[in-house]
């Protein structure tokens, strides 16, 4: 069985990479499992998703801890525990990161003997590109499928988007593909794990708090005011103030995470250091007086905000 991992964050296109990679290996005749993995986070937010493809069907459930192959479209998410990047990576594995980086870079500073290759990486409005080029990568090292195959699972999930931008991801997955046509077939089918030769579960025993004490750390106000979650935007919500009509109770109110403040003179105000960049306010604003702009790749919109 293949078992291949994406890991980006969220506007990167993880979600649709896994959904693509899954119709791919289908229409080369395989079983196939696909499936995103992320909490209520939104743009920005780590997140992943996996595919699970054999000739046979299937029964595998859950995330995949010992892959084949891992593609991460953010090579900041190494350094991000959580992101679980680095899980069960093995030397028969194959890891594809977006970087400037060589692979010699990257195997020194993660410490892992296995097969490392790197992609070209992009930013802007580029950045929700790099699922795709993932896939590219993906069926080109797995050998089972086809450019052809690949290309009609692109235009497949992605039927609903614009003709040019459809059209502008085939390139990138192709050009990926193309890319890495010397190591095409390098990744292998994994075994399938053996249950009883599995490790017992390395439990945590924890001590139990009266709910008086623990309560305050869950409950608490403003707990959460130094945790700055717009450092996970690549799409940053920009006010034009000569359309603005100060009708500030829409966007303040509807913003889910209540980034937008109203002024003195009922002007709102976005707060850029818990803003995710999710676009609510440009979504709901009557005057369309709120455009989303890129988020400045040497950081100097964040410094000022």
């Amino acid at each position: 069985m293949y078992r291949i991992r994406f890991h980006g964050r969220g506007g990167q296109g993880i979600k649709t990479a896994s959904r693509i990679l899954g119709s791919a290996f289908f229409a080369e005749g395989f079983e196939v499992q696909d499936a995103p993995r992320y909490g209520a986070e939104r743009r920005g937010a780590p997140i992943s998703a996996y595919v699970r493809a054999d000739r046979a069907p299937v029964a595998e459930r859950g995330p995949i801890d010992r892959p084949n192959l891992v593609v991460v479209a953010d090579e900041s998410l190494t350094q991000v525990p959580a992101a679980g990047v680095m899980m069960g990576l093995s030397d028969a594995s194959a890891l594809v990161i977006a970087s400037a980086e060589t692979p010699d870079v990257w195997r020194d500073r993660l410490g892992v003997s296995c097969e490392i290759l790197t992609l070209p990486p992009a930013s802007g409005e580029d950045a929700a590109l790099m699922g795709v080029t993932g896939v590219g990568a993906a069926a080109r090292l797995i050998g089972q499928i086809s450019v052809s195959s690949l290309e009609d699972a692109i235009r497949l999930e992605l039927a609903g988007l614009a003709p040019a931008l459809i059209e502008r991801n085939v390139e990138w997955a192709l050009a990926s593909f193309s890319s890495l046509e010397a190591r095409a077939g390098c990744v292998a089918e994994g075994d399938d794990p053996k249950r009883a030769e599995a490790p017992p579960p390395d439990w945590v025993k924890l001590a139990v708090e009266p709910t008086s004490l623990a309560a305050p750390d869950i409950r608490g106000g403003a707990t959460s005011e130094q945790v700055r979650t717009g450092l996970w935007r690549t799409m940053r919500p920009v006010i034009d103030e000569t359309l603005c009509t100060r009708c500030s109770w829409i966007c303040s109110t509807l913003c889910p995470d209540g980034a937008i403040g109203v002024g003195a003179e009922r002007e709102p105000i976005i707060d850029y250091d818990h803003c995710k960049g999710c676009m609510v306010c440009v979504a709901v604003c009557p005057p369309h007086a709120i455009r989303l702009e890129p988020e400045a790749a040497d950081g100097d919109r964040r410094r000022d905000s």
